[in-house]
């Protein structure tokens, strides 16, 4: 018959291995899990720049039509002032030549040929 003794520590170094292989395991799923947190969050931030790259077009699509609208707007005004600045000078060449002032005593010349000067009576 052999001689054979149990090694005393072979069941706790069992024991000790059975429990590294259970951490060593569980972290795995662990990283695993994380893993596929990491990359759905990826997919989320990839539609989330996507989304904020269409908006940046848009706004630029914005600006460029306020800028055109704002050019248009500043042509319309400019005429706008030049009509006004003409429809006030032909208004007071008109009051000038239609309603003299009641103070002059010289009659008004005739703005035609061979027409009489107005003489109030």
């Amino acid at each position: 018959m052999l001689n054979w003794r149990r090694d005393p520590g072979y069941e706790q170094r069992k024991i000790q291995y059975e429990q590294s292989k259970l951490q060593h395991e569980w972290r795995m799923k662990r990283i695993a899990e994380r893993t596929k947190q990491i990359e759905s969050d990826i997919l989320l931030v990839e539609s989330e720049i996507a989304q904020l790259r269409s908006e940046r077009e848009q706004i630029e699509s914005d600006n460029e039509q306020i800028e055109s609208d704002s050019e248009q707007i500043e042509k319309e005004t400019e005429q706008l002032r030049r009509e006004t600045a003409r429809e006030k000078a032909l208004s007071a060449s008109i009051r000038r030549l239609c309603f003299p002032p009641e103070s002059s005593s010289t009659p008004q010349t005739p703005t035609e040929p061979g027409s009489k000067p107005f003489l109030p009576s």
